[in-house]
């Protein structure tokens, strides 16, 4: 009797297995889904999302896809039913205008980092809030007046930090330099007095930022949700302080709390704590992987390094004083500069791609995509297309000459594009702009060791980027 009891039990679990493996392989939906595999049930196809590949070629997780599926096609990752495009012209028709269907969506730990608050994800009239909210502090007028000096002098500093001793690796310690400037404005955060590791905690957080969200000690994911949780406490500690204290700052952080105390307004601690915490954050990878991307390209290109040091050079003899400060119109002034930024984040891809969660079901195509999907637009694919770009896999910044350099296109989507267009974009540009403006006028500099970049699929120094360096 036990042995036929066992023996059902085993036969109702593979009745079981089989069907939740045929539902998983072969989803729902009301209308026709694209080409395209789940993977394995859960996991999906995550694994060979994050397998490495080389800076200068397509993922050959895209590229397998491609070559059987087409530009559209479904798959399943990060535990995520997703439709992933890699066609400009579809990418660039939802991305142009707003579109009440999709709103933002975040993989791995920085799904947990900002939660579903509607603020942080949000569409239509919050995203517009939101935005508003951000140019007050990273739009031109307020990068102008209150930044760029605080970036002028931080960015300074830090140089002569490297030259004194002797040698640097710009991966590991640009991004202090960015967080010295941003969080003082942001929050006043004095970072010689780091007691909080703010700076540490959030670099770990960064480090295992795509991971695949298996939370147990001894995986990228679990240290990654150590450093948040410890920088977001950091981050409360902060903000319970100021508060409480009602002593102003002139920083973000109170116009936060004047904007809380506004009848309409859509902000509540938490919301503006995370709100904080993802503007640092924001501002920390993406313009720490800039700068470290754009000092490897130098290191290789000769060619770029001479015309990008004749533009500096030619500005210091239109100043009356040539230890003038750094000025917004010199930095509007550098086409060639700008040039250099645009390819950099074009073959660097610093982003794997642009994540939305469908809301309702979505027709594109001839395809449909259920709602609660999620639809990636794969950047990196267009961006290195050879169909797009001449020698895609060139760093050639001739190629930007005569062309937009200042908002996003059909091809080249690195900053976003329409309404989506990120707004710290241009406070990103302009903090590279000022390294390279000091890096180039005022010191020496060679690579000695490292460089080498693995994708997996953002990008990794895995022997960092040292460079040697001299005051001139």
């Amino acid at each position: 009797m036990l042995v036929e009891i066992g023996l059902c039990l085993v036969a109702l679990l593979v009745v079981f297995i089989s069907y939740f493996v045929h539902a998983w392989s072969n989803p729902k939906s009301n209308g026709k889904l694209p080409p395209g595999s789940m993977g394995l049930p859960i996991i999906g196809e995550t694994l060979h999302f994050f397998s490495s590949h080389s800076l200068y070629e397509v993922s050959p997780f895209f590229k397998k896809r491609m070559n059987r599926y087409g530009p559209m096609f479904k798959t399943s990752l990060f535990a995520q039913k997703m439709v992933v495009s890699t066609d400009p012209d579809i990418n660039y028709k939802l991305f142009q205008q707003e579109n009440q269907n999709l709103l933002f969506w975040f993989s791995g730990s920085f799904t947990k980092m900002i939660g579903e608050e509607k603020l942080l994800a949000g569409h239509g009239s919050i995203h517009k809030y939101v935005k508003n909210l951000l140019l007050h502090f990273v739009g031109a007028e307020n990068l102008k007046a209150k930044l760029l000096p605080e970036m002028d002098i931080a960015t300074q500093r830090r140089l002569q930090i490297w030259a004194s001793h002797g040698s640097v690796d710009v991966k590991d310690d640009c991004g202090q330099m960015i967080f010295e400037s941003f969080a003082k404005r942001l929050i006043s955060y004095d970072t010689a007095n780091d007691t909080m590791k703010l700076g540490a905690n959030l670099k770990a957080f960064m480090d295992g930022l795509i991971s695949f969200p298996l939370n147990i000690p001894g995986t990228a994911f679990h240290a990654s949700m150590q450093g948040h949780k410890r920088s977001m406490k950091a981050m409360q500690d902060i903000y319970n302080e100021r508060k409480a204290s009602k002593v102003s700052k002139n920083d973000f952080l109170d116009h936060l709390l004047e904007e809380m105390k506004k009848e309409n307004t859509f902000l509540d601690e938490s919301n503006a704590v995370k709100l904080l915490y993802g503007i640092l954050f924001a501002a920390f990878e993406a313009t720490s992987q800039a700068i470290t991307l754009v000092t490897k390209f130098l290191c290789e290109q000769p060619d770029v390094l001479a015309e990008l040091t004749k533009e500096h050079e030619e500005l210091l003899k239109r100043r009356v004083d040539e230890n003038s400060p750094f000025t917004w119109e010199e930095y509007k002034s550098l086409t060639f500069t700008h040039m250099v930024i645009n390819e950099t984040i074009r073959l660097g891809n610093i982003a794997p791609g642009i994540f939305r969660k469908v809301v309702k079901d979505l027709e594109i195509n001839g395809y449909t995509i259920p709602a609660g999907w999620i639809f990636m637009a794969a950047l990196p694919v267009v961006h290195l297309s050879s169909d797009k770009y001449e020698n895609p896999f060139t760093f050639n910044p001739w190629r930007w000459q005569g062309k937009e350099l200042n908002s996003g296109s059909k091809n080249f989507m690195g900053f976003g594009i329409g309404v989506r267009l990120c707004v710290g974009a241009e406070y990103a540009k302009l903090q590279v702009a000022l390294y390279l403006h000091y890096l180039i006028t005022k010191y020496r500099w060679s690579l000695i060791k490292g460089g080498d970049v693995v994708k997996k699929p953002v990008n990794m120094f895995p022997t960092g980027l040292h460079i040697k360096i001299a005051e001139k």
